[in-house]
């Protein structure tokens, strides 16, 4: 644990800009390393550069090593080829492993299936959207759900989807092939720019958690991609990698993110891909391992039966807490005898998409400014103030005034506003308006008050209209 303490105390606010300083020459280190890779260790990308392979790369400089690419041996068809742009990635520990991949193009999707099926994978993490930015980035390799769909003899079905937060949805689809039908758990976080990071660490260290509770004691590679399967991907496989270390407790004093990384490059080429990607490694790492200190601080006041009331205050930076709602607006939460105008409406049906969104919802894209919302919370009631019923002595008329005060001409409605005080505003009854229900069907629906008309008109035509 004196480890993790470390690791914690040199990502806190006081050590920030050393902090920094540190990481920035750290990934200046791993990208120079990265050159030399290749050539140390002999590594080629030959098979991926060959002519019948080169349309099945969604990136012409992302090609997987042939020392680590995932050969396909499972045929379906005559022509069906080896190739399939993937790598191996070894984990923490010797049953932990991963296939690195790109998200499948419209002609890798069988390629893609038969991958899934001859490793039998039975966890997908897909770390992006389909579409981001107005561009593909990854071909729908599922259905909608409680949809079946064909991709060549991989017959897939979506059973089930939820969205266990705003960030994430989950599915489980079934595939069969030929005979057998498997289940198979797909995780999709949805709040991850390309080429930048998460807005918080919780959403994706929370999804991960879901793929290996899902997982369990299963020793078939876990699957993920993004777009390319090498930034996202290679964060999420360095999270993962971290979170085997320290449940075998193998975090020592030479605990090395960076070592990490450099090992996932000789597996999978670019590997974490921005300087932005490796920083949010070192944040999230820093809200694991916090995390881990406070359960077993816990752990152990509970053991010694100490009260329970832990230093917890620096953890408010990274976690979320989901009982937090946003609250209702203090001039909202007036007694209803306050409010001075209440219209009372038929309901009506929402708009198709609102336009008020908790700022906790919101996530800060590589194509919107950070800090910016167009998300304006409006009243759902407002206050009308009646104006003074004693204007002050000797003001002058205004000049512009057109209007004055308006007679009925009708004798039923002058008794009716007889009750009325003389000020500026009055009730309009509608001619079918029952006093016990405020919106009568044939009425005007609602209730309100208006001013007088001012001026020498002649009155509205409603004024002269005989109830009945």
């Amino acid at each position: 644990m004196e480890h993790l303490s470390i690791f914690v105390g040199q990502m806190s606010l006081a050590d920030e800009s050393r902090a920094e300083s540190r990481i920035s020459s750290e990934y200046t280190n791993i990208r120079a390393c990265s050159s030399n890779i290749k050539k140390d260790l002999g590594l080629t990308t030959e098979t991926g550069a060959l002519k019948d392979n080169v349309k099945k790369n969604r990136y012409k400089d992302i090609l997987p090593y042939d020392q680590t690419r995932v050969p396909l041996t499972l045929l379906t068809r005559e022509n069906d080829s080896d190739y399939i742009n993937a790598s191996f990635i070894k984990g923490a520990t010797k049953t932990r492993k991963y296939i690195a991949t790109q998200g499948p193009l419209s002609n890798t999707l069988v390629d893609f299936w038969r991958m899934i099926w001859q490793y039998d994978v039975k966890v997908i993490i897909m770390a992006c959207r389909e579409f981001e930015n107005g561009k593909k980035k990854c071909e729908c390799y599922w259905t909608t759900f409680k949809e079946t769909a064909p991709f060549g003899p991989f017959i897939v079905s979506n059973n089930e989807e939820s969205s266990p937060n705003e960030e994430v949805v989950a599915r489980t689809l079934t595939v069969q092939y030929h005979d057998e039908t498997r289940t198979i758990s797909q995780y999709q976080y949805t709040a991850w720019p390309d080429h930048d990071i998460p807005y918080k660490a919780d959403g994706v260290l929370g999804m991960m958690d879901m793929a290996r509770k899902t997982q369990g004691n299963n020793t078939s590679p876990i699957l993920i991609h993004c777009s390319a399967g090498c930034g996202r991907t290679g964060v999420i496989c360095v999270l993962d990698y971290v979170h085997e270390l320290l449940v075998t407790k193998q975090i020592k004093e030479h605990f090395s993110i960076q070592d990490i990384v450099i090992e996932l490059r000789r597996q999978r080429p670019s590997a974490v891909q921005t300087k932005e990607q490796y920083q949010f490694l070192f944040s999230a790492v820093a809200y694991m391992f916090e995390k881990a200190l406070h359960e077993n601080n816990y752990q152990n006041l509970t053991e010694s039966n100490k009260p329970l009331c832990g230093d917890v205050g620096s953890e408010k930076t990274y976690t979320r807490d989901s009982s937090l709602q946003p609250k209702e607006p203090k001039h909202l939460q007036r007694k209803m005898n306050d409010t001075y105008a209440v219209v009372n409406k038929s309901k009506q049906l929402p708009p198709p998409e609102s336009s008020v969104t908790p700022l906790s919802t919101l996530h800060h894209y590589d194509n919107a400014e950070l800090g910016t919302s167009k998300c304006p919370v409006g009243a759902v009631y407002s206050s009308v103030k009646p104006k003074t019923r004693c204007p002050p002595a000797n003001l002058p008329p205004a000049a512009s005034s057109v209007y004055d005060t308006a007679r009925p001409s009708n004798h039923m409605l002058e008794k009716a506003l007889s009750t009325v005080s003389d000020d500026d505003y009055e009730y309009v009854l509608g001619p079918n308006i029952d006093e016990t229900n405020t919106s009568t069907p044939g009425g005007m629906g609602f209730n309100c008050r208006i001013k007088k008309p001012k001026g020498p008109r002649d009155p509205p035509a409603e004024w002269s209209r005989v109830e009945r």
